[in-house]
This record gives structure tokens, C-alpha cells and sequence, in this order.
């Protein structure tokens, strides 16, 4: 699986989470998660490749403890950019 469809995966798997994304230039100072006014944001920095984008999502995917609740609707791939074991198929 190429690392544009993971990042879709993952962008995907960030919105049944309840993040709205935002994609924005950013100059390349990164992105990252925040929650104002009860929602969950997710913030993608443009500035940034698929690779370092997928990196950020992947991180905020980690630390939502809602994560296990949408375990088995991830990819082999995704799991292991997860840390989670499993081998990409």
C-alpha cells in the first residue's frame, strides 16, 4: 500500500474518531491534534510530504483512547505503522 493511500486510511480512521481535519500551510512547523469548543481537530501541515503528514496523523491516532474501538476496521499496513504487530500483507 502506498503511503497516500495509508495517509487516506488514516484521515478516514481520524474522522470516525470525530476529528474534523484541517489542511493548511503551515510552513512546515508540523501539525497535530487539539480539542476547543467539544470538538477533536486534526491539523495537517501542507508544507509537509505525504510520509511526514501520514507520521503526524498516525501519532494523534495513537493517542486517542478510542482507537481499540476501530481496531478491526484497520489495514495490516496501517496496524504496523501503529505499532501494533501485525506484517503488511
Amino acid at each position: 500500500m502506498q503511503t497516500l493511500e495509508l495517509l487516506h486510511e488514516a484521515l478516514e480512521l481520524a474522522r470516525r474518531l470525530g476529528y474534523e481535519i484541517r489542511e493548511e500551510y503551515m510552513g512546515g512547523v508540523g501539525g497535530g491534534a487539539c480539542e476547543f469548543h467539544g470538538r477533536k481537530w486534526l491539523f495537517l501541515d501542507l508544507a509537509w510530504n505525504a510520509h511526514e503528514q501520514l507520521e503526524n496523523v498516525v501519532a494523534v491516532l495513537k493517542e486517542d483512547p478510542g482507537l481499540l474501538s476501530v481496531a478491526k476496521d484497520v489495514s495490516p499496513q496501517l496496524a504496523w505503522h501503529l505499532g501494533w504487530g501485525r506484517a503488511a500483507a
